[in-house]
This record gives C-alpha cells, structure tokens and sequence, in this order.
C-alpha cells in the first residue's frame, strides 16, 4: 500500500495509538468505587434522583457531566502527527 510520506507501518501505529488513547479514556471513567452519597463529586450540589435512577452509580450533575464531556470531546479531537490519517477517524 502506498503510504505517501510515512515510513512502512507508520499508518498502523496512528490507528493503534489512536485505540490506545480511546481505551486509555475509558478506562479513566470506570471507577472503583461508587459515590455513595448523592451529591456531585464535581461541585457539591445534589444530584436529582431521577438521574440517579437512571444511571446507577452517576457521581456528577448534569452540568458537571456536561463540562467533562466537552473537555473530552476536545481531547479526543486532538490531532497529534498532524497527519490526514488522524483527521479519518
């Protein structure tokens, strides 16, 4: 396959280091231990219960979920080798 400017293997490590990352992300979100206490972990406030029934385990508010998913979004969009590769996926 005709990889323009990259050295042979190269296209495979940006896809594997891109999995790499996404795996690394998701393992940051599993934690091992619950918020047992019904409050954001993030700000203090209390977290609606109906929240609560719906995502067992939650330990952030609505807002606080809001702002951590935005400051992901901009991680991931994150391109590191400049490549058009990384802007593929």
């Amino acid at each position: 396959m005709a990889n323009g400017f990259t050295r042979d293997g190269g296209v495979q490590e940006q896809i594997d280091a891109t999995v790499i990352d996404a795996i690394n992300r998701a393992r940051s979100h599993l934690h091992h231990e619950h918020n047992d206490t019904n409050y954001c972990l993030e700000c203090g406030e209390l977290i609606p219960e109906a929240r609560r029934k719906i995502i067992p385990g939650v330990e952030l508010c609505v807002e606080c979920q809001a702002k951590e998913d935005a400051r992901e979004k901009a991680f991931s969009a994150y391109n590191r080798r400049a490549s058009k590769d990384s802007q593929l996926r």
